[in-house]
């Protein structure tokens, strides 16, 4: 399962097929070979050895590509680092990771310079992507460019040599780092591409950001097949549009807000996007109103998943759609779920409890945080601190987090219950519902609020809107707020946590 040899017997087998599509460039699987081939020398040039971590810092791009394919082949461990990365936060994540060797572009060095004296990290091995004389840098290309395109020889990887590590993003307090396994990329690659009923003469596009896990739901099955991969250098819905229907898109996974922007586009028609057989929503629930309005537009294209990068994952598939809407799907084969109350028992139909599971997918650990790890495997089950049900078929509908629940006067509410009544009003596009502190109830529900038109309604009427439709008086939303957009992670997941502290950093511990 070492899945740097996925490049090498495309290139062998299928040398002439599209591989990679990256703003101008255009190449092969032998051309994109020989450029992994090239990095991959080089680091081995720069004394990178089997285990040692290389942090990226990088957009999405051609060059951050080449690094995740190097690293494979030569055994490194890829530690790809937000570029919104910046102070302190930088400094931990890199020191943390043990990281030997950054690669990064000529706009991040502001961002570097103040700290590299803080950082273990040889002053040869700071690599610019775009720059070859910037002082104190090294040029990537230059580098790559003196560097045979051979195939490395002589390394030995097995299925548990780590691959990469991902922090989290931080939705919910200081990031870990998520180590995984070859083995487990290379079964992202075969059991997700059959999910996605992909083959060799699919077109995959990402849009969002690499750097997320969610991109390697598509990255992997596309270079386990030898599809053309298609990457856009940041998500915009109408370039998105357009190069869907230039490069004929087949395969595509998006986050919700990303899906709402979508369908909000300018450009947006079913025929331009005739080409996809699959639109898969991750890393946040896609509220029901929004399901239903991307299924009446491009039907029997829609997938959602529901995971963590821990390694734990359900699947809500395309034909599943029209019966189970609400539903995050079932456990892929080879995966088990359980869902477990407060008091340890197994729940019963319809009944709420932590969603706990386990599967082939199982990360490692967090890296170098084994208190952790045990904290949130036990037995070889990973939970999630997702809180969710089954219906009588075995489907999971998922609550909320229980990090999101609010407690208003000792009741539990949920957050999405709210959401999912709040953007059905016409002229709101997103919504986010969290607790801020109230003197009576202890929490009471606050709607934050994107809308499709500025001045389209009032917070007051849609306050009112709200609370005449919500099923229970403790649902009742004590404020809305306006918004012009949210903090989001790079993976483009609203931060309630962010939206939060401000009500409830002068209270407790909250947030």
């Amino acid at each position: 399962m070492h899945i740097g040899r996925w490049l090498d017997q495309h290139a062998r087998y299928r040398p002439q097929q599209l591989a990679i599509v990256v703003n101008d460039h255009r190449l092969t699987w032998r051309e994109f070979n020989q450029r992994v081939n090239r990095l991959a020398n080089a680091l081995l040039g720069l004394g990178i050895q089997k285990g040692d971590k290389v942090a990226t810092l990088l957009p999405n791009c051609l060059e951050l590509l080449d690094v995740y394919w190097a690293c494979a082949k030569i055994g490194a461990v890829v530690v790809p680092l937000s570029p919104l990365t910046r102070g302190k936060g930088l400094v931990t994540l890199l020191s943390d990771s043990d990281s030997v060797l950054v690669v990064a572009d000529s706009d991040f060095t502001q961002h570097l310079n103040p700290h590299r004296a803080e950082l273990n990290i040889p002053a040869d091995r700071y690599l610019l992507t775009d720059s070859a004389n910037t002082p104190g840098y090294r040029g990537y290309h230059a580098l790559t460019a003196a560097a045979s395109d051979a195939d490395p020889q002589g390394i030995e990887i097995t299925d548990d040599d780590p691959y990469n590590i991902l922090y989290t993003s931080g939705t919910t307090g200081l990031p870990k780092g998520i180590t995984l396994t070859h083995r487990v990329r290379a079964l992202y690659g075969a059991l997700f591409g059959a999910a996605w009923r992909m083959t060799p003469e699919s077109v995959v596009m990402h849009a969002g950001s690499l750097v997320f896990n969610g991109a390697f739901l598509t990255l992997m099955p596309a270079f386990y097949f030898g599809t053309t991969y298609v990457l856009q250098h940041h998500f915009d819905a109408d370039e998105m549009i357009s190069m869907v229907e230039r490069e004929r898109v087949t395969h595509i996974f998006m986050v919700p807000s990303q899906i709402v922007s979508l369908l909000n586009a300018r450009t947006f028609s079913a025929n331009a996007l005739k080409s996809l057989e699959m639109i898969g929503s991750v890393g946040a629930p896609l509220h029901k109103e929004h399901k239903e309005e991307l299924v009446r537009c491009l039907p029997g294209v829609l997938y959602e998943l529901y995971g963590l990068t821990e390694g734990f994952m359900t699947i809500l598939d395309k034909n599943h759609i029209p019966t189970k809407m609400t539903s995050v799907g079932v456990p892929p084969p080879f995966f088990e779920m359980r869902i477990v109350k407060d008091d340890g028992q197994a729940a019963g139909v319809g009944e709420v409890g932590e969603i706990v599971g386990r599967s082939p997918l199982l990360m490692t650990g967090y890296y170098k945080r084994p208190d952790l790890t045990a904290q949130a495997i036990k037995d070889g089950w990973l939970y999630s601190g997702d809180l969710g049900y089954v219906d009588e078929d075995g489907f999971l509908y998922l609550v909320d987090r229980s990090k999101d629940l609010i407690i208003s006067g000792g009741v539990n509410v949920y957050p999405r219950d709210i959401e999912e009544i709040a953007v059905q009003h016409p002229a709101v596009r997103e919504v986010a519902v969290f607790g801020v502190p109230d003197d009576k109830w202890g929490e009471t529900p606050l709607a934050a609020v994107i809308l499709k038109q500025p001045d389209a309604v009032t917070p007051a009427e849609l306050k009112r809107w709200i609370n005449e439709r919500v099923e229970a008086r403790f649902q009742r939303v004590g404020q809305v707020v306006f918004m012009d957009d949210f903090p989001r992670s790079t993976a483009g997941k609203t931060l309630k946590r962010v939206l939060r502290e401000p009500y409830w950093a002068a209270r407790d511990t909250r947030i």
